[in-house]
């Protein structure tokens, strides 16, 4: 049975569980390291030091097939891919660079990513410099969606996607990648607010890459979901957007 472990600092792995289970059946372990949240904060010591942690910890307790870092931060800042069994999520860049008719993209990301001389090495390996990318603090967007906002003050969440996002749709921008796991929850209220801009989202490129690597392995689908901190507070934003699976201790 293929054994897959995904993990982020909250909510944001779930939007790349989602994708996954529609492309292969397989036992999904995810961790929501509430603890750490955000990763976005974190220097790359502070998160390095979490990182290691976390994957020994999975790897120790569930031996997965593959762990996804389901983050865009520490997979940028961190270089993760060169560990072994280890997917992480990146912008879509190749992607927006095929979508975009202004030559305007945008990456949403959090504060850290965005600071980050990772990032600018991701954007000259992936983009050519004919094209110009704009990197944005979507920290604010972030935080929508792990504290449940997003669901519970929806004009409130509408006013602050609003004043972060127009600025840029006013310059012209007409593809954004969303770059943390966070930002494909608001992909409802983007598309309404933004009916004429293409937001991209990493985890569809995750899942064709998970699909490949375990395509001979049959099972059924299952998801064991597991958390540091507040476990039934955790489940209670769980319960929130549709989701009901116990959480465990971890």
């Amino acid at each position: 049975m293929p054994k897959i472990a995904v993990f982020d600092s909250g909510l944001g792995s779930l939007s790349v569980i989602k994708s996954i289970r529609k492309k292969i059946n397989a036992e999904v372990i995810y961790f929501a390291d509430q603890d750490n949240y955000p990763y976005g904060t974190k220097s790359v010591r502070q998160l390095g030091k979490i990182i290691k942690s976390t994957i020994s910890k999975l790897q120790e307790k569930f031996d997965p097939d593959i762990i996804i870092v389901g983050s865009n931060t520490p997979s940028l800042l961190l270089d993760i891919e060169k560990m072994n069994k280890i997917i992480g999520v990146f912008p879509p860049l190749k992607e927006a660079l095929s979508k975009t008719k202004t030559g305007r993209i945008g990456i949403l990301a959090t504060r850290s990513v965005v600071k980050s001389k990772s990032l600018d090495k991701y954007i000259k390996k992936n983009i050519s410099s004919k094209i110009q990318v704009i990197k944005i603090n979507a920290t604010p967007l972030v935080d929508l969606v792990e504290s449940g906002k997003f669901l519970s003050k929806k004009q409130v969440s509408v006013n602050i996607i609003k004043k972060i996002i127009t600025p840029y749709v006013e310059k012209n921008i007409d593809v954004f990648t969303l770059s943390s796991t966070h930002l494909p929850f608001l992909l409802p209220i983007l598309k309404r607010l933004f009916p004429s801009v293409l937001f991209l989202d990493p985890a569809d490129s995750v899942a064709q890459r998970v699909s490949k690597i375990l395509k001979h392995k049959k099972s059924k689908n299952i998801l064991k979901i597991y958390a540091s901190g507040d476990i039934e507070k955790f489940h209670q934003k769980l319960i929130k957007i549709g989701i009901k699976n116990k959480v465990n201790s971890l």
